[in-house]
């Protein structure tokens, strides 16, 4: 993923930000005029958060308790010849995962370039919670499949005797023989690495409403390209991705509502303060 310039200059080319309160989901509306923006925060809620929900609902049922993670490997493995071929590959290991993450750690690293340089330049301080946001959100997301994966003990597609490992399939929530040992491979970490910039659809919603789409587009399409690039190895199943995707959605859209999404003044509700909501 190419990432911005780094060093304090790297703002020069920044334009001003409107107003941020004109951007953000009004919260906590008052009675009276405000019952539009209590309109527009439970449309916002509806849209991001509980369809999101409903989705993951429907991906993981479909995937976890109606075979799908199986039947998508099965093929994958059989496309290979009953092998990973792709486990050693230069482009899925070298390329996808460790060029992807070494990618995505850069990016990382010239947004806090650019948060330094808003903190350093007085001309561009309405930058600098928007890019403090997208630095935490991506950093919480990575941590928090991170450390799942220390608890859940779930393999990896390659580890189980049904595509040549030693291990038998245990479920996430049945308890592991004995002696088996603990796997890491629940949910993707590679995955998160793309998919924690979904948090760019949040930063765009906030400074420029009409590219958070653009944002949404580059968080999915690197996740989804990290994702299938090791279910080609056999280090996930499709779930795998489905729940870091998730964890990384909800986990931007919570720190938004915490630290992006101010209550807007009385006066300041009107059609550009909803537009966020549609």
């Amino acid at each position: 993923m190419p990432h911005p310039r780094s060093g304090p200059d790297a703002l020069s080319g920044l334009p001003p930000l409107p107003m941020i309160e004109t951007t953000t989901v009004p919260l906590n509306p008052v009675a009276g005029p405000a019952r539009s923006a209590a309109g527009a925060s439970r449309r916002f809620l509806l849209r991001h958060a509980a369809w999101p929900a409903v989705a993951l609902l429907v991906a993981s049922l479909a995937t976890m308790a109606a075979g799908g993670d199986f039947w998508w490997a099965d093929r994958l493995y059989a496309w290979q010849g009953a092998r990973w071929a792709w486990q050693n590959a230069y482009l899925t290991e070298h390329l996808i995962h460790r060029f992807g993450r070494d990618a995505s750690a850069a990016a990382w690293l010239g947004v806090l370039a650019l948060w330094l340089g808003a903190r350093l330049r007085p001309g561009r301080n309405e930058w600098r919670r928007p890019l403090g946001y997208l630095l935490l959100a991506v950093l919480i997301s990575v941590g928090l499949v991170s450390g799942l994966k220390q608890l859940t003990g779930m393999d990896c597609p390659w580890d189980l005797q049904r595509y040549g490992g030693g291990h038998p399939f245990v479920g996430w929530l049945a308890a592991r023989p004995a002696g088996l040992g603990r796997g890491r491979c629940f949910p993707a970490g590679h995955a998160s690495a793309g998919y924690a910039w979904v948090a760019l659809y949040f930063f765009f919603l906030a400074v420029r409403p009409r590219r958070r789409w653009l944002g949404l587009a580059i968080g999915l399409g690197s996740g989804l390209l990290f994702g299938f690039g090791q279910q080609l190895r056999g280090a996930h199943f499709l779930s795998h991705d489905v729940w870091s995707l998730a964890i990384a959605w909800f986990a931007s859209l919570a720190l938004y509502l915490a630290t992006m999404a101010r209550p807007a003044p009385a006066a300041a509700i009107g059609p550009r303060s909803r537009s966020v909501g549609r």
